[in-house]
């Protein structure tokens, strides 16, 4: 049974309603959850590419990334958990782990139950849960990983949206 019905809550997919990149986010988070992350990342079936401005690299430690001087070139990881849904990790802070998804690429329920795994797997991982905010509107979850539940949930009433 799919965690969330596309019916439900396509208006937090919705670009023109939600900004352009929802901001993914896991707070409360340690280097070792970064590296938690990494190893996911490196031993699932996800395709992925880290790079540093323009160049690609192989993935480093967590611990390596995330010491990096302030005026590095903030690195990326790019992951594919299907050929057609990419998120894009930012190593900002050793606090939160964090990302963002093209909604656009998230459309319809099959789409919708992949990101849904996705974020489940990144949450049994850590044990902690993974939220979505709308871009700009940080710290307002409208769905993410309950840990409790065991699944992806509702936290925002997507009639007021």
């Amino acid at each position: 049974m799919a965690d969330l019905l596309w019916d439900d809550v396509s208006c937090f997919f919705d670009p023109d309603s939600m900004g352009s990149l929802p901001d993914m986010r896991a707070p409360g988070c340690s280097v070792q959850d970064w590296q938690a992350v990494l190893d996911l990342v490196e031993e699932g079936s996800w395709k992925c590419q880290y790079s540093e401005g323009g160049t690609v690299l192989p993935v480093p430690r967590a611990e390596t990334v995330l010491s990096r001087p302030v005026d590095a070139e903030c690195p990326n990881l790019r992951v594919w958990p299907t050929p057609d849904v990419l998120a894009i990790f930012r190593f900002l802070d050793d606090e939160v782990i964090d990302f963002y998804v093209d909604p656009r690429e998230l459309q319809g329920q099959e789409r919708l139950d992949v990101f849904c795994g996705f974020l489940r797997e990144i949450g049994r991982r850590l044990g902690k849960p993974v939220l979505m905010d709308p871009e700009g509107d940080y710290g307002h979850p409208v769905l993410g990983f309950d840990v409790e539940a065991d699944r992806v949930v509702l936290m925002a009433d997507p009639l007021i949206m």
